[in-house]
């Protein structure tokens, strides 16, 4: 399993726009991918599992990927967490 932490810069948090950006990209990879803030886990190929996180701006998250594309998994969504959110 690889993982990263980032605090979300987003003023609006993790809303509608870029959770579904977040699903469309993480869909991309066979990895099962979690996200973890505030006590809440959400899986990352599903829009209403992180919507219902209700990340906030400031709060710190861990994305987790876990499967056989994980490495290329935590590079690409480390990159879409610093490029979107």
């Amino acid at each position: 399993m690889k993982s990263f932490k980032y605090v979300i810069k987003d003023e609006i948090g993790i809303h509608a726009r870029p959770a579904g950006l977040l699903v469309k990209e993480s869909g991309k990879f066979q990895s099962a991918i979690t996200l973890k803030a505030n006590g809440k886990t959400g899986d990352a190929k599903r829009i209403f599992g992180i919507m219902g996180m209700a990340v906030k701006q400031n709060d710190e998250v861990t994305v987790e990927a876990e499967g056989a594309d994980e490495e290329e998994a935590i590079t690409t969504l480390k990159k879409f967490f610093e490029e979107n959110l």
